[in-house]
């Protein structure tokens, strides 16, 4: 995730309200006449004749279905890359098409279950979200860390990038270097929907709140078994059927820790979980560091979400670097963005096998 530096540079305005009122800046036109729920976390859409939309991104476009439809593309940024190209040939293979990579004619009309889809969306900052709580100043060292009441996002633009499954280099170059956002200002983001509070069941560990955050809905489909593809760096989940409904671009294993090759099955779902660090397990790490119990949160070592494997010590998690995914590596386990973690923990149950492959 981004650092205070990097924000810095981008010269963003970061502002937080207390008490949800509206600032006086706004990226879309004058303030908000009202004063926003204090608690919301809905994104209310702005009517787009304030500040339409400027040279619409096709590629980004494409993600973005590809994201509703299942077929993670990792960060929405608009740009093509590995994790874009995968996307496609996941979606393509699901639904019988040329396996080309490409976003041909005929996978863009069969993407177009929401035909007037827009790449991005007007919203206004509800005042639940801006309040955070942020943590500006997070301490890499984990003895540092295990003294925080949680490893929550740094910022508002870093809540944000995840909300809408980004990065806040996205978020400036939509909205420009000199924004501003906070409760009640209006940004332009990539076209992630808010989901229905309504559809939120039982809340374990304030899951229904990270739900919310980064958007995911809690009705997923159901898998039977999950696939991780070492040579193509994708996680694919398949039905009872055998076929493949959902993909998620994956980070997994080093040369030092490669991934444990062969037929595990899935034991439980941790949500937001504490993290035993055991630096006895890391290799780059001293073994004279004391173990340390990490508080919960995204920016925790296993991000929002930890899938247990019967390998020992091995499991599907998320990250605190979305923008890594795919381009860099691991102590050995799968890491996936938090959002696409979070999707997958809705998916899957105890017992069904989890296949390491090459």
């Amino acid at each position: 995730m981004a650092s205070v530096a990097l924000l810095a540079g981008c010269n963003i305005s970061i502002e937080q309200a207390d008490n949800g009122s509206s600032s006086t800046t706004n990226v879309g036109g004058s303030a908000a006449a009202s004063v926003a729920d204090p608690n919301s976390f809905l994104f209310e859409d702005v009517d787009e004749r304030t500040n339409p939309e400027k040279n619409p991104n096709p590629l980004m476009r494409a993600q973005v279905l590809l994201d509703r439809s299942g077929f993670s593309p990792g960060v929405i940024d608009g740009k093509e890359g590995q994790s874009f190209t995968l996307a496609l040939r996941g979606f393509q293979i699901a639904h019988d098409l040329p396996d080309t990579g490409k976003p041909d004619q005929a996978t863009i009309k069969a993407l177009e279950k929401w035909p007037d889809m827009k790449a991005t969306r007007l919203v206004r900052i509800p005042a639940g979200f801006a309040k955070g709580p942020f943590f500006p100043a997070l301490p890499k060292e984990p003895a540092e860390q295990a003294k925080l009441p949680a490893l929550g996002y740094r910022n508002l633009i870093e809540a944000l990038a995840e909300r809408f499954h980004t990065t806040p280099e996205t978020l400036v170059a939509l909205n420009g270097p000199k924004a501003q956002i906070g409760a009640n200002q209006v940004i332009r983001v990539p076209n992630v929907p808010n989901i229905d509070p309504t559809s939120l069941g039982e809340d374990v560990r304030g899951w229904n709140r990270t739900l919310e955050m980064l958007a995911v809905a809690p009705d997923q489909p159901d898998v039977a078994k999950v696939v991780v593809d070492k040579s193509e760096g994708v996680l694919r989940a398949y039905d009872s059927d055998d076929k493949l409904v959902a993909q998620f671009p994956a980070t997994m294993g080093s040369s030092h820790d490669p991934l444990p090759i062969g037929t595990w099955k899935i034991k439980g779902v941790s949500k937001n979980p504490e993290f035993h660090y055991n630096p006895k397990l890391f290799w780059d790490v001293s073994d004279n560091k004391e173990a340390q119990l990490l508080p919960p949160g995204p920016n925790g070592s296993v991000g929002v979400v930890w899938i247990d494997l019967s390998k020992p010590h091995y499991g599907i998690h998320g990250t605190p670097e979305p923008h890594t995914i795919g381009r860099a590596e691991s102590h050995g386990c799968v890491r996936l963005t938090n959002w696409d973690a979070a999707r997958l923990a809705q998916m899957v149950k105890p017992g069904i096998p989890a296949i390491f492959q090459n």
